[in-house]
Formats: structure tokens, C-alpha cells, sequence
């Protein structure tokens, strides 16, 4: 089934060989005609048949003959260079291809495509340079620039050349209408970091500035400020930079977490840290602020304080690492373990209810109880006890 999605694509194949068949009837008389496109009907279906019966190897033969019967067919030349090139032949795409490209009889139209196809070819292989060139001289041609600028985008990405990329993704977006914010401010961040590590402090606030411009939500533009404004000792506005970041997506908390309570450290403002840290506890359910809340409460308030807010929250938010934390604390308060004893016994039975006691191998689905086939993907046999939650 796999070869065959591979190549049904040939299929186009049924309108080129009858155009192919009709233009040698044009020039060699109709019962001529008439001869070439039995002829070129009848390679087509036995090609197809072996498609059909994952022969794709023999189809190809057949199909490389139907363009040797006529050569000046263009749309089956460039068929067949997409055919060199997903098999892996790109040197043999590019010397067709680049056949094309010679021709003088084509249309301007026809000319993009083969340029086109060429450059793709220049990019299978990695000759990057070469591609550039064709898809830069492309960029120029109105109706091919969404794909020649779409292709340099992705060239000037592997190249790292930010600032090329960022030119050209506001160009896509300015011909297309596609919006490109988001990826030029990850392009922006780029430079930003670059300018960051080698001290060039304004540049990196200026591509900042310019990453917040394309996407004024981007978390990574605040954790790259908050880290410029740290290094500076501007601690203030790397904890606005923080904070700003961490309320866009509550979800990358844990990855500034630790430099915004150190910045917070900095300017001696635990309280402000302490109103932060519940604030994000009513928008992200993972642990991670509970646990560093827990850490200021027993700096602030001492470890009963602590021990008592932290079995609070596990309740709600049951966590291997929370009972660990509940654990270390019950130990330093050296207090009677016997409620400390219940609190995670019934943290573990909410862990044991949460989360699955089997999980198929295949695809990864999720279960409470055993199935033996898999209720996603169908298979037998694949759902097997987890490790962590081992039901016998």
C-alpha cells in the first residue's frame, strides 16, 4: 500500500499520453495518430497495472518510455524529473531539468515551472547556493514568488541567515496574505540571542523589540529580554520581562521560573514573589509554582507553615514530586507522621485514578483497563501493564 501511494500520482499520466498520442497525429496524419495513441494507451495501463501490484520499478520502465515517445511534451519531461527526484536520482532530475531550462521553445510559464523544479532539485542534493540563486531569480516572477520565496525561507533557515529570512517571510507575507508574525519573531529571537552571547546588548534589545513587534505574545522575546535586562542587573525589568512571558503561556512557567525568583532575590521583593507564584497557581496546573511557593512560605513563615500549604495543594494537584517535597518536610519539622501518612495515601490513590495502568506499544494509547486490541490504532496484543502503575 506504501509503493503504491508513492506513485499514484501517475495517474496524471492518463492526460499527457493522450495529449502526447494527438499531437503526433497532428503531425504524422490521423491513422498515424490514431496508431501512437494505442500505442502510448497501452504502455500507460500496463505501467499503472504494475503500480497497482507494487511493481513500481517496472512502471517506471514503462513510463520513461512513454516520454522517449515524445520527447517535446513538456509536462511529461517535469513528471518525470519529480519522479528522478523522489526516488533519490536528483542528479538525473537535475541534467532533465536543466535540459528544460534550455529549451527555447518554451513559454514564460513553462519556463518558471522548470526553473522551479530545478531549484527543488538543487535543494534535495544540498547545493544550497545554487538553489538560492534560481529561487531569488524566481522571487522576481510574480505568479511563481509564494513558492520561490517559500523555498528561501527554508534555505536561508538552514543557513542561519536570520536577517535574509526575515526579509523574505514579510515578503511571502506581503504577496500571499499569509501571516508570517509569529515565525519572524522566532527569526528575531535568533538575532537576539546571537547579539545576547557575544555582549552586543543594544542589538539584542532592538531585535527584541522587533520579535515583540511581529508577535507581541512571543514567551521566547520576554525570556531572552528577561535574561538581557539580568545580565545588565536591570533586575526590575527582568522581572517584568519574566512575568510578561509567563502570563502569555503559563505553560513554559518552569522555564524562567528559576531566574525570576532570582532576580526577585535581587531586589529583595519576596513579597512580590509570593503574590506572583499564587497567581500562577490558578493558571497552570502543573506543580512547579506550588513547589517554589512552598520553598518561600517556609523561608518566610517556617516549616509547619509549609508542610500544611503544600498538603493543601497536593490534594487538588496530586504530584510525585509534591509528595517527595511533603516528605523532605514532614522529616524537617520531625513531627508525627501519621497524618503526613494519610495526606499521600491519598495523593497516590488520586495518581493511581488519573493516569492510565496500560498503554498500547504501538500508538501510544492510554488505558484504566486491558483491552487486547487496541480501542486507537486496532492492533492485537500491543496494550501492555506500565511499569509505573502496574496493576498485578
Amino acid at each position: 500500500m506504501e509503493a503504491l501511494n508513492e506513485w499514484i500520482w501517475f495517474i496524471l499520466f492518463v492526460p499527457l499520453a493522450a495529449l502526447a498520442g494527438w499531437i503526433i497525429g497532428r503531425r504524422g496524419g490521423q491513422r498515424h495518430g490514431f496508431s501512437q495513441v494505442s500505442r502510448l494507451s497501452s504502455t500507460y495501463f500496463r505501467g499503472l497495472n504494475y503500480l497497482l501490484n507494487e511493481q513500481p520499478d517496472k512502471a517506471i520502465e514503462l513510463f520513461l518510455h512513454i516520454a522517449e515517445l515524445d520527447k517535446e511534451t513538456f509536462e511529461t519531461q517535469v513528471a518525470l524529473g519529480h519522479l528522478f527526484r523522489r526516488r533519490g536520482e536528483v542528479d538525473r532530475a537535475i541534467r532533465l531539468h536543466q535540459g528544460l531550462v534550455q529549451r527555447p521553445d518554451l513559454s514564460d510559464q513553462q519556463r518558471v515551472q522548470a526553473l522551479l523544479a530545478l531549484g527543488e532539485d538543487y535543494m534535495r542534493s544540498g547545493l544550497l547556493d545554487r538553489a538560492e540563486t534560481v529561487f531569488g531569480d524566481l522571487a522576481k516572477i510574480d505568479q511563481r514568488a509564494p513558492q520561490a520565496l517559500k523555498h528561501l525561507i527554508g534555505i536561508y533557515q538552514a543557513e542561519r541567515d536570520w536577517a535574509k529570512a526575515i526579509e523574505n517571510a514579510a515578503r511571502y507575507e506581503e504577496v500571499t496574505g499569509e501571516p508570517m508574525g509569529k515565525l519572524i519573531s522566532q527569526f528575531e529571537c535568533e538575532l537576539a540571542e546571537r547579539y545576547r552571547t557575544a555582549n552586543q546588548q543594544e542589538d539584542a534589545r532592538a531585535a527584541v523589540a522587533r520579535a515583540y513587534q511581529a508577535d507581541a505574545k512571543s514567551v521566547r522575546a520576554g525570556l531572552i529580554e528577561g535574561r538581557i535586562e539580568s545580565e545588565a542587573g536591570n533586575y526590575e525589568a527582568a522581572i517584568r520581562a519574566f512575568e510578561r512571558a509567563a502570563r502569555h503561556d503559563p505553560e513554559f512557567l518552569p522555564e524562567l521560573m528559576a531566574s525570576l525568583l532570582a532576580a526577585y532575590q535581587e531586589v529583595g521583593d519576596l513579597s512580590g514573589a509570593r503574590a506572583f507564584l499564587s497567581e500562577m497557581c490558578e493558571h497552570y496546573r502543573g506543580i512547579s509554582p506550588v513547589l517554589a511557593l512552598t520553598k518561600l512560605v517556609e523561608a518566610q513563615d517556617g516549616v509547619p507553615a509549609a508542610r500544611a500549604y503544600l498538603a493543601r495543594q497536593l490534594k487538588d494537584r496530586p504530584s510525585v514530586r509534591g509528595e517527595a517535597a511533603l516528605i523532605d518536610l514532614t522529616l524537617a519539622e520531625g513531627a508525627d507522621s501519621t497524618a503526613t501518612l494519610s495526606d499521600l495515601k491519598h495523593i497516590t490513590d488520586q495518581l493511581l485514578v488519573r493516569n492510565p495502568s496500560y498503554r498500547c506499544n504501538r500508538c501510544g494509547f492510554g488505558a484504566r483497563t486491558h483491552h487486547w486490541q487496541c480501542p486507537s490504532c486496532k492492533e492485537w496484543g500491543s496494550i501492555k501493564p506500565l511499569l509505573n502503575y502496574a496493576v498485578v
